[in-house]
């Protein structure tokens, strides 16, 4: 049966797309806030680390107890166009439990800025925490995070080869990873795409680096394009050399998608920390998976 895009907005719309999607993002307002405040007083919190002159160039790293064991970098998401860093601080939680250090940037915004930018802006973000944090460094990252995450594992992305040898696995969650598609969208202004652009940005048209190994997970509660982008992805590096794996993670929608992050035993920690590493991945081959 052919299908076909008739309606772009639509399949790249998530609040509307959503039962009560109007609640979000508010919902992780309170916890984050909670969370920032008890990892403050526990003095396991950097808050508002300057990595660039910029009034948004800055991050908050959350430490474990003890040396950490390694690094992850989680990049938020809003279309590139909304939100910060204060949103997310709660799903720390997941990754801290396990000894991590976590680091959570925020960057400038579109039209502003453009995308290009802003991929040089959270180069020199996971630069900043790799030199406070030693070990490997685990990215995560969710919809236009899940981008920017991705375009930090791509041949020539702005990072040193010994920061960029020391991620270790990556995961993109609901990640657009080809750009095309957005300028046929309302947002396409805003983005300030054009061809060039996208072809220097979208990690579905650019080479993995060496030993690029990474997990495109994806609710399947979301819209087609979303499910579409993340398959892509996964796909497309199999065939360059990456180790890759699709998930479909079931009852989950753009909003939910990233709740995993705060469970230390939920199955997208273990596979951004690589605690329960797959046969496939092992093997360097791509891992089709829906969760039960």
């Amino acid at each position: 049966m052919l299908r076909k895009i008739v309606d772009w907005d639509e399949v790249y719309e998530n609040t509307g797309n959503i039962a009560d999607g109007e609640s979000w993002p508010e919902r992780w307002v309170e916890p984050s806030r909670k969370f920032r405040e008890t990892m403050a007083a526990s003095g396991q919190a950097r808050l508002g680390l300057a990595y660039g002159a910029g009034p948004r160039n800055r991050l908050d790293l959350f430490l474990p107890e003890g040396a950490p064991r390694g690094l992850v970098v989680f990049v938020h998401g809003g279309f590139w166009m909304h939100l910060d860093r204060s949103y997310w601080s709660h799903l720390a939680g997941g990754p801290l439990a396990h000894g991590y250090a976590i680091a959570m940037p925020e960057y400038d915004l579109c039209p502003q800025v453009r995308i290009s930018e802003i991929t040089v802006q959270v180069a020199a973000a996971i630069t900043l925490a790799a030199g406070q944090v030693a070990g490997p460094i685990a990215l995560a990252g969710h919809s236009a995070g899940g981008h920017l995450a991705s375009r930090m594992v791509c041949a020539g992305a702005p990072l040193t080869p010994d920061v960029q040898s020391r991620i270790g696995k990556v995961v993109s969650i609901s990640g657009i990873h080809d750009l095309r598609p957005l300028r046929r969208i309302w947002r396409a202004d805003t983005l300030r795409l054009d061809e060039s652009e996208v072809l220097a940005e979208s990690p579905a048209l650019l080479d993995p680096a060496p030993g690029t190994r990474i997990t495109c997970w994806v609710g399947a509660g979301e819209t087609s394009e979303f499910r579409r982008q993340s398959a892509l992805l996964a796909n497309l590096w199999l065939g360059l050399g990456a180790a890759t794996e699709a998930v479909e993670e079931p009852d989950r929608h753009h909003f939910t998608v990233v709740d995993g992050l705060a469970d230390p035993h939920h199955p997208l920690v273990r596979s951004l920390l690589d605690l329960d590493a797959g046969p496939a991945l092992a093997a360097g081959g791509q891992g089709q998976a829906a969760l039960a």
